[in-house]
């Protein structure tokens, strides 16, 4: 999927005003930056259903220069198959996982989000890519902000299948047997690299 170019403006408008705004040394520089703030704001709520005032207020809550976000996967896998969880928000199936916490190492990140998300308890064995978060097929959903996914190869140590208030039901799919996916978390692809390393571990690391 191509980003809009509508998106790519307000993305580096966005940039460009937290910078600027980490920078201003006066009120008149720090008035221009939150204008420009407010512009970007404008051109993601006109191609949203979110008003000016969310967006920006989303926005703001990003202070400092801005970075890439980072969102942590796991593929677990048990006699041939991939772990799974169904997602509140959308009904829809991923790799357990979420945005890494400040403070936490990545494999204590993914640990954390296995856990919680599946009940299991894992280990992480490998990384099977790092990939740019915002390139997913998927026209229901447009991501705001930039973001980074490390997707790890992990393996069950302990624990048990166990739903939580994020994911209602948690089961183990062959490759043939994908259920509809939440693409912004988890793509086909991601899958299809996941069992691949998980059958031939010597398959090096995708990266984007």
């Amino acid at each position: 999927m191509t980003t809009p170019e509508w998106l790519k403006v307000a993305r580096e408008l966005h940039s460009m005003s937290q910078v600027g705004l980490e920078h201003a040394q006066n009120g008149f520089e720090t008035e221009r930056y939150e204008r420009l703030r407010e512009l970007a704001a404008e051109i993601v709520s006109k191609q949203s259903t979110l008003s000016a005032e969310e967006v920006s207020a989303s926005f703001a809550m990003q202070p400092g220069y801005i970075t890439p976000k980072v969102d942590v996967r796991a593929a677990v896998f048990h006699d041939g198959k991939i772990l799974l969880v169904k997602e509140v928000n959308d009904g829809r199936w991923s790799m357990p996982g979420g945005w890494a916490d400040v403070g936490d190492t990545p494999s204590e990140a993914i640990l954390r989000e296995v856990r919680e998300e599946s009940g299991f308890d894992a280990r992480v064995l490998s990384v099977v890519g790092i990939y740019d978060a915002n390139r997913v097929p998927n026209e229901e959903w447009m991501p705001f902000y930039h973001a980074y996914k490390l997707l790890f190869l992990c393996e069950i140590t302990g624990g048990e299948a166990r739903t939580s208030h994020e994911t209602p039901d948690v089961g183990f799919f062959g490759i043939d047997e994908i259920p509809p996916l939440s693409l912004f978390r988890t793509t086909m692809a991601h899958i299809k690299d996941a069992f691949a390393q998980n059958g031939n571990p010597a398959t090096g690391t995708v990266i984007e």
